[in-house]
């Protein structure tokens, strides 16, 4: 699927990003309520430099409550969030100090080590697939127009979408537009990427092409999270599962392990219905 790329425009086009931490993500005690509703309960969780961690569970259980903590798109009560060796969304401060949210400009530069690919596309619906693409790395980054189109073709073309730089959203097939969201993501360089369900408003016929697309990321050592369902890709490709439920991780470890003889009761009673 995905076009040759000479090896000095992959370092251009997002290849790994460096990193100065070993611990790309380090959440601890995450909580996280919607009014009297708590959604997260104590979540701590750290993801190493080019790991793949899949997390999975019912259907609020928290999961994607937790990613969009991770990106500050969710405000925590209670806990703290690193990315990357930077604070997530909040001014570091003495323990047991009541949180203190950091400034918009701040954030701003925070969210650019993490890229996030959402259920629903989130595309620009009235720009072409390769001005989705370039859109941030131009506003955002400062990126030159012409060094981003060219960056933003190369991406384009890395998830084999070469051909369809010129087309709309509307034009596109929901794979094709999940792989645009991909490769929007990647132009900012990240150094953590998020999944949130990527597969679940596809087509099944649509889903294999986004997941290799997935794969491939992982084979190069991107740092990802992914919260999904898709077995299969947790298997192949995961370095951990996690199960999630009522608002806790009930169960995390290698996907062998994981799936073939899980430790906790709820863990394979969720297992024992999606398999």
């Amino acid at each position: 699927m995905t076009a040759e790329i000479g090896h000095d425009l992959l370092d251009v086009v997002g290849g790994v990003p460096a990193t100065t931490v070993e611990n790309v993500v380090e959440a601890v005690d995450v909580h996280k309520s919607f009014g009297r509703t708590e959604v997260l309960k104590g979540i701590s969780l750290t993801v190493k430099r080019q790991e793949v961690v899949v997390i999975m569970g019912p259907s609020g259980s928290g999961k994607t409550t937790f990613i969009r903590c991770l990106n500050h798109l969710e405000k925590i009560q209670r806990g703290s969030i690193m990315v990357n060796g930077h604070s997530i969304g909040y001014r570091p401060g003495p323990p047991g100090a009541p949180l203190r949210e950091d400034s918009e400009k701040n954030i701003a530069l925070q969210r650019r080590d993490i890229g996030m690919v959402f259920q629903r596309f989130n595309l620009f619906p009235h720009k072409t697939a390769l001005e989705n693409v370039t859109e941030a790395p131009i506003q955002v980054r400062g990126q030159k127009p012409d060094e981003a189109r060219a960056v933003g073709k190369a991406l384009l073309a890395r998830v084999g979408l070469a051909h369809k730089a010129d087309a709309y959203p509307t034009q596109l097939s929901g794979g094709q537009q999940q792989r645009v969201a991909i490769a929007r993501a990647l132009a900012m360089k990240p150094a953590l990427m998020l999944f949130d369900e990527p597969t679940s408003a596809l087509d099944p016929e649509m889903i294999g092409e986004v997941l290799e697309v997935m794969k491939e990321l992982a084979r190069e050592g991107m740092t990802m999270i992914v919260v999904s369902h898709e077995m299969g890709f947790a298997r192949e490709v995961a370095d951990r599962a996690v199960m999630m439920d009522d608002g806790v991780i009930v169960e995390e470890g290698p996907p062998v392990a994981f799936f073939a003889n899980p430790t906790q009761e709820r863990t394979r009673s969720f297992l024992s219905k999606i398999l």
